[in-house]
């Protein structure tokens, strides 16, 4: 006897005969709201990690932020002493794909520094989708901190 119950939990994607183009069922797909379920199809962007490293010199921070361009992110100073990294991707309403699975969305993650973080001299690169902010420690109290 054959089962069919497993097409309850699956779309076919673009293509029957393409066994990769299976997705689960989302049973709150095309609904004006996302279900908590939909986070994995955009999480590559909206829930883009941070690291954060300290050397002696520098504190380091790098997040994967495949698919924006450099105009895009934004890396601001806030209060003097915290380093806010931000970034949101848009779909234009002209835009007529066949599939969607790249979502827009919005990114902003802030992070306080110690006081011996020289923030006017924040530096920032971004190559292959990956962001680095190198963040130089200055002297405190007369010693390297």
């Amino acid at each position: 006897m054959s089962s069919v119950s497993g097409l309850a939990y699956a779309s076919w994607g673009n293509n029957v005969l393409d066994a990769f183009s299976i997705e689960p069922w989302d049973p709150f797909d095309g609904l004006p709201f996302r279900s908590s379920s939909s986070g994995p199809r955009s999480f590559s962007f909206v829930g883009a990690r941070v690291d954060w490293k300290e050397t002696p010199e520098v504190h380091v921070f790098r997040a994967n932020l495949w698919g924006l361009k450099q105009e895009e992110v934004r890396v601001e100073v806030e209060d003097g002493r915290i380093l806010r990294i931000s970034a949101e991707r848009s779909r234009r309403a002209d835009d007529a794909w066949h599939r969607v699975g790249r979502r827009g969305g919005r990114f902003l993650r802030r992070f306080r520094l110690p006081e011996n973080a020289r923030m006017e001299q924040v530096r920032t690169a971004m190559e292959n989708g990956v962001l680095t902010v190198t963040v130089p420690k200055g002297v405190l109290e007369g010693r390297l901190s």
